[in-house]
């Protein structure tokens, strides 16, 4: 019995589908089709010969960019991100798949034009040509030399400055900040660390987030310095921002003879307090290592400080910031009292030196002194003129061998 008989269904897919075809035809639209030619001679009761082919638009590879790609294998993002809690603080760099690799070359040394040849050539079409073998042993030879280079620059440890200690990186030199974008340049500036550490926030999503706080100090030994604090989720990024936004941040520090500051300065900033005192040529700087390494970037040289309370290296910062930024010099003190201001110095003897003047008409009638000066004292320094403090050791049992 003839018949002529033609069946079509569609089942909706997702992202692919599957065609199937008795005429082994592609069909173009996101179904699954079933059909069936015009045939003759055929019983109801032959099956009907299906073919199934399988295709798909497009894959993962070809929708997503290189940096998407990066994100699902790195798991910084997301779901694989939000479960770390914390586990995974090992930083993943992404790499260059595709560095040192030239699509079409091989050790046949074929070329092919528009991979590794050009496509036309003095107005002809290339066609697959084979490079001499004395050219590709060369080529060879450099890809093998460039390789071996990659490695050694690789496997080499680069010795960096040594700061205070061999392992911290406090006091370690960053060099001078980078170029403005108006095109200024900071030369004559250099910057240091003062502290490197690891801050955690926790957020709703992520959990604990960890990221990296640095405080960097920039000065030209001049007399110009400030200081910045820079986060970032990685260590290199945090120091370059610190260092860059210190330089908008500059403080001018007065210095007596370009050495040394204009009088005792006590700078307290919440639980610290350091007491600065004036010294010779000669003298040095015995002073906390943070206030040391401040110090030479901003050009003093001889300077007494002790530091009590809290050391923490932020709060200790602002307060020598703070206490060197208010201090007078003699001029200012000089126009403010309308005196001359003297100063004693051992070479001179008994004989007072004049170091400034008023701009203006100096006072007749001297300045009123209290009966009982209002003058805070420290109780330590009291018992050391007094003679009184004795030695720590002072109470220590000894043995007697």
């Amino acid at each position: 019995m003839a018949a002529a008989r033609s069946l079509s269904l569609g089942l909706r897919l997702g992202k692919g589908s599957l065609c199937l075809s008795t005429a082994g035809k592609w069909t173009a639209c996101p179904f699954f089709h079933c059909t069936s030619v015009t045939q003759t001679g055929l019983s109801t009761s032959t099956p009907l010969p299906f073919v199934f082919h399988q295709y798909r638009y497009s894959s993962f590879f070809n929708k997503l960019t290189a940096d998407e790609l990066w994100r699902g294998v790195m798991a910084e993002f997301g779901a694989g991100a939000r479960k770390g809690r914390g586990k995974r603080t090992k930083r993943k760099m992404k790499k260059d798949l595709n560095r040192g690799q030239m699509i079409g070359e091989g050790r046949a040394g074929f070329l092919w034009p528009g991979l590794n040849a050009p496509v036309v050539k003095s107005g002809t079409i290339q066609s697959i040509g084979k490079r001499d073998q004395t050219q590709q042993e060369v080529l060879q030879a450099e890809a093998l030399r460039q390789r071996e280079e990659w490695d050694r620059r690789r496997k080499m440890k680069i010795k960096r400055e040594r700061g205070w200690t061999g392992s911290s990186w406090g006091g370690i030199s960053l060099g001078p900040p980078d170029p403005g974008p108006n095109g200024e340049t900071y030369e004559d500036f250099d910057s240091r660390v003062i502290e490197v550490k690891s801050v955690f926030n926790m957020t709703a999503k992520e959990g604990r987030k960890r990221s990296v706080s640095a405080l960097v100090v920039v000065g030209n030994a001049n007399g110009a310095a400030g200081f910045a604090l820079g986060k970032a989720p990685d260590r290199t990024t945090a120091l370059r921002k610190a260092k860059n936004r210190a330089i908008h941040y500059l403080y001018y520090i007065e210095r007596y003879s370009s050495h040394t500051i204009y009088q005792d300065i006590t700078s307290k900033f919440k639980r610290t307090t350091i007491k600065m005192k004036k010294q010779n040529h000669g003298h040095g700087l015995h002073c906390h290592r943070a206030i040391i390494t401040i110090c030479k970037l901003i050009g003093i040289k001889d300077m007494y400080a002790k530091v009590s309370g809290s050391t923490n290296l932020l709060n200790l910062t602002r307060a020598l910031f703070q206490g060197l930024s208010k201090q007078e010099t003699h001029s200012d003190l000089a126009d403010k009292k309308r005196l001359h201001v003297v100063e004693f110095r051992n070479e001179c003897g008994p004989l007072p030196l004049i170091v400034a003047s008023p701009r203006g008409e100096v006072r007749k009638v001297p300045e009123a002194e209290d009966e009982i000066p209002n003058t805070k004292l420290d109780w330590s320094e009291v018992k050391a003129a007094q003679g009184m403090k004795r030695s720590i050791w002072a109470n220590v049992k000894r043995t007697i061998w």
